[in-house]
């Protein structure tokens, strides 16, 4: 899968990853329904990831939960029509999401001001 290494700088004050930081919770047979963890994230990765991973016409659910407010981990729900597995839809809709972020700072590069550095 698409993954971006986290950035400890970043972080706040989580605890370094030690394992996956996405693993699979449950799945049905076929592949077409799972829940997946997603560790040291949030709503700021859970609704933008849930809102293009809907986008997928292969998708007929999916939904994203923040078990408990002191845990930095989130569960997202994929059940797709059994064309493409969860794990497939998932995984395109982490590089569809990269993709559009990339495009957002593409575009705000071209319009700021000569003077903005990364």
């Amino acid at each position: 899968m698409a993954m971006i290494e986290p950035n400890p700088a970043l972080g706040g004050n989580l605890p370094p990853l030690v394992g996956p930081k996405i693993s699979l919770l449950q799945s049905d047979n076929d592949g077409s329904t799972a829940t997946f963890v997603i560790l040291q994230e949030d709503h700021t990765l859970g609704n933008p990831l849930r809102h293009i991973i809907l986008k997928n016409p292969a998708v007929e659910f999916c939904a994203y939960t923040v078990p408990h407010p002191s845990e930095a981990k989130i569960h997202i729900r994929i059940q797709t029509d059994g064309s493409r597995t969860a794990t497939q839809a998932l995984d395109k809709g982490l590089n569809d999401l990269i993709a559009v972020t990339e495009h957002i700072q593409q575009l705000f590069r071209q319009k700021a001001q000569p003077s903005y550095e990364p």
